[in-house]
């Protein structure tokens, strides 16, 4: 489904390197944990994958489902079944939450070639999605994000995700700032959205949303480069162990 292969990417104003190889294969229906500190391009390389500006492809290849990744602009990817779940979800005042899906949603249908849903059909999916993550109907029919809690803002990408129905879904530091409950709402609502065709590539610093979300592989994010790889035990050893670990083993290998 999707391949990275020798990635490189700088920061295109200030020229700064921020990944220099990234190599990785995700196939349907694999949930892929990307770990590492602060400052190792996590969040460059979802950025990247979903098309946000401000960065230079300096090498290497990124295809999904066959075609070239890097060649899409960002709405295109979006209908091509690309989804980002963001670290910060941005506000849309003015936008109700149900206009936005709407035209998110006809958009990505019509990609398809798929009909238009009707007005009931589409109410009706509303309300069945917005209860995987327990999300308040209120929430549905205000601007997007604005005045919404931490919490409320993450399980609301979880909500716009099953509305859209993608086939790799990119969640970056869907964790962050969310309390035990609110991490189990949305880890609920993506492991029932878990299936044989759709895969996640999951960012995160902590192994504490593997706990409820069990990765098929997780990669270490260290300086740019994936520099270690492993089952879910990994993201245990390195909550023992520490990322200063990581660092003295690659320094040691390199």
């Amino acid at each position: 489904m999707l391949s990275v292969k020798n990635l490189h990417v700088s920061i295109e104003e200030e020229g700064t390197k921020i990944l220099r190889g990234i190599n990785l294969t995700v196939n349907a229906g694999e949930v892929h944990a990307i770990m590492g500190p602060n400052g190792s391009g996590k969040s460059t390389l979802a950025s990247v994958l979903a098309g946000k500006d401000g960065y230079s492809i300096d090498e290497g290849s990124v295809s999904f489902d066959g075609a070239d990744l890097l060649e899409m602009a960002a709405d295109e990817r979006a209908r091509e079944g690309l989804f980002l779940a963001f670290q910060y979800p941005v506000e849309l005042p003015g936008v109700s939450t149900a206009n936005f899906l709407k035209q998110a949603v006809k958009s990505v249908r019509e990609h398809r070639g798929l009909d238009e849903l009707s007005a009931g059909d589409f109410l009706k999916m509303m309300k069945e999605k917005a209860e995987l993550v327990l999300l308040d109907p209120s929430l549905k029919s205000r601007s997007v994000n604005e005045g919404f809690s931490g919490g409320e803002k993450k399980r609301n990408e979880i909500f716009q995700l099953a509305m859209l129905d993608p086939k790799l879904a990119i969640l970056d530091e869907t964790d962050s700032g969310l309390d035990i409950d609110a991490l189990r709402i949305v880890a609920d609502g993506v492991n029932t959205l878990r299936n044989p065709d759709r895969s996640f590539v999951i960012i995160t610093h902590y192994q504490r949303l593997l706990e409820f979300i069990v990765p098929d592989f997780v990669h270490v994010l260290l300086e740019g480069r994936i520099v270690l790889s492993g089952g879910k035990e990994l993201a245990l050893e390195l909550e023992e162990k520490g990322y200063d670990w990581i660092k003295e083993t690659h320094a040691q290998l390199t």
